[in-house]
This record gives C-alpha cells, structure tokens and sequence, in this order.
C-alpha cells in the first residue's frame, strides 16, 4: 500500500480545486455542485462547504445524485445493487453543472451520471471534478476539467480514497 494524498496533501488540493472553480465561476449564479453518490459525496460536500467559506453570501446549489440504475453493468452483476440517495432539490436546465466524483478509472461512472442527470433538465454545459485521475485507465472518452492529482496505476492496482466521516482518516492510497 502506498500513500498518494495523506491528510494535509488532500486539505491542500481541495483548497486549491475550489479556488480554481472560482476563478471559472465567480459568484456561482448560474452553476449548481453534483456529487456522485457514494463515495463522490464526500468530495462534494467538502468542496461546497469550502466555498460557502471562500465566497461569502453566495448561494451555492449543492445535490447528490446517484446512478446505480443508469450504469451499464446494472443486470448484468450476481450481486443486489442497493441505490444511495438522490437529492437534486433545484432545477439543473440552462445552469453550469460541476460533477464531483472522486476517481476517474474507465468513465462509465462519468457516462451514467451523465444519463441519470438528464432527468432532471438541460444543464448548459457540464465540468466534471475529480480527486484522483486513473488517466489511462480510460475505457470511454472522458476528461476531468479540475483534477486534484493524476496517477498512471496498473489495472490490477486499487485507489482508496479515504474520509476522516466515513473512514476515520483522510488519505488516498493506492493498493495493490
């Protein structure tokens, strides 16, 4: 197991990857923050309560949207896939959507959310950010627009991300 973010590091780069949203979104009118259920929730709701912080009286909508009946492998897996929740309590058409996940591997993820976020409107453009890019690990054509750190990783090699809420700690490692 090796370390890639201990906690500091990861602290950092969030700050560093709501700053650079910043610079692309300013006052947040007309964007709206998605996270991608489950474990892309955790990265979210740090970048949204860092904002509210860094932008003082902004109003930043902030949802959690999961996918588990839009991937692709849903019928297709022995095992019970139990859906998290979905909480989009705005309307996402005409808006800027940021997807927040926190890998980027194959991009299947990245092409169901994609579908899942369609039933809520018409975004007017979509970003996607992510904690750690798997960079050639790519099965489909997409790209992070906000990267908090790229890792070249062999297929058979895991990355872990995790969570002081979930896991105890926050650290990104990469397991063999």
């Amino acid at each position: 197991m090796k370390t890639i973010l201990n906690g500091r590091q990861m602290a950092i780069t969030i700050d560093r990857l709501c700053h650079q949203l910043i610079e692309n979104h300013l006052q947040f009118e007309q964007t709206v923050l998605i996270g991608l259920q489950p474990r892309g929730i955790y990265l979210s709701g740090r970048i949204h309560q860092t904002l509210l912080k860094l932008v003082p009286g902004a109003r930043i909508d902030y949802g959690k949207l999961d996918i588990t009946f839009y991937r692709d492998d849903f019928n297709q897996s022995k095992t019970l896939h139990v859906p998290s929740e979905t909480s989009i309590d705005f309307s996402i058409e005409n808006k800027k959507v940021v997807l927040i996940d926190d890998v980027l591997y194959t991009g299947r993820t990245i092409r169901s959310a994609l579908d899942a976020m369609l039933d809520f409107g018409r975004p007017a453009s979509v970003e996607l950010l992510t904690l750690i890019d798997r960079r050639f690990s790519r099965q489909l054509p997409i790209q992070p627009d906000y990267t908090g750190r790229t890792i070249d990783a062999l297929i058979s090699q895991k990355v872990r991300v995790l969570w002081n809420e979930r896991d105890g700690k926050d650290e990104v490692v990469l397991i063999d």
